[in-house]
């Protein structure tokens, strides 16, 4: 879903092809291409779903972390002891990595270059308490895909598809480890069949609807690794209440 965002004046620390936006209500702020994948609304209702808070001390990744949203939202709600943020585009790594710096966030937060494939060649295992992870949503061959690379790789699974994205996260997740993420609707059974199959056991979902009365289109949920059979499905999210976003939504946003 997409969210606007308000341009900061910290020009000086930009490319030419770059703008420098704050993340909603945060009080953080981040380096976005002007023409390539900018930030949605997406991130911020993952992180407002996933345990954070309860990750004080602990070890949190974000696979496919694109210019670094998810670990910049990480630390402000958490007190994770170490956040890495894992992307294959050389360009939105050293985005990522410049807005880690521009925060403050350097002995927080590090940002690795590698493929979800390459996280056994990156991490070791079972070394990490959470997984999160707003991965590209559509198979090759579904829809349009964006002639500008950055957008078509956050969309498509142009290099890894979803099973990548949850066997990488079997690999890092210690025993009781939990994998969030948020996804469409119509991926969500291969989505729970793929989590199963991995010895992830789909703990938590939730529905996200645009408006009350309308059909559902993401799913936000949790699993976890070797955790026992149970689902709760939650209450549902609506993004929007009349004119505007609905309260818990602006509480995401930080507002």
């Amino acid at each position: 879903m997409k969210m606007s965002c308000r341009q900061n004046s910290h020009s000086d620390l930009l490319h030419p092809d770059e703008t420098l936006d704050e993340l909603g209500h945060t009080g953080l702020s981040l380096i976005q291409a002007k023409a390539g994948y900018r930030f949605s609304l997406d991130p911020f209702l993952l992180c407002g779903f996933a345990p954070l808070a309860e990750m004080a001390g602990r070890r949190l990744v974000d696979l496919g972390c694109g210019n670094g949203v998810i670990p910049l939202l990480a630390a402000r709600q958490s007190a994770a002891a170490r956040i890495v943020g894992i992307e294959q585009q050389p360009a939105m790594v050293e985005r990522a990595r410049r807005s880690v710096r521009l925060n403050g966030l350097d002995d927080r937060i590090e940002i690795l270059a590698g493929r979800v494939q390459d996280v056994p060649e990156l991490l070791p295992v079972q070394s990490v308490d959470l997984v999160l992870s707003n991965p590209p949503f559509r198979p090759p061959r579904s829809g349009r895909i964006a002639p500008d690379d950055e957008r078509a790789a956050a969309r498509h699974e142009l290099a890894g598809g979803l099973d990548d994205f949850v066997r990488a996260a079997a690999f890092l997740l210690k025993n009781g480890g939990r994998f969030c993420l948020v996804h469409l609707t119509e991926r969500l059974t291969d989505l729970l069949t793929l989590l199963r199959q991995a010895s992830i056991e789909p703990k938590r979902l939730r529905l996200v609807h645009s408006r009350r009365k309308e059909p559902a289109r993401l799913v936000l949920v949790e699993g976890r690794r070797a955790g026992r059979p149970g689902l709760t499905i939650e209450p549902p999210l609506v993004v929007y209440e009349g004119e505007g976003y609905s309260a818990e939504v602006l509480a995401c946003y930080g507002a």
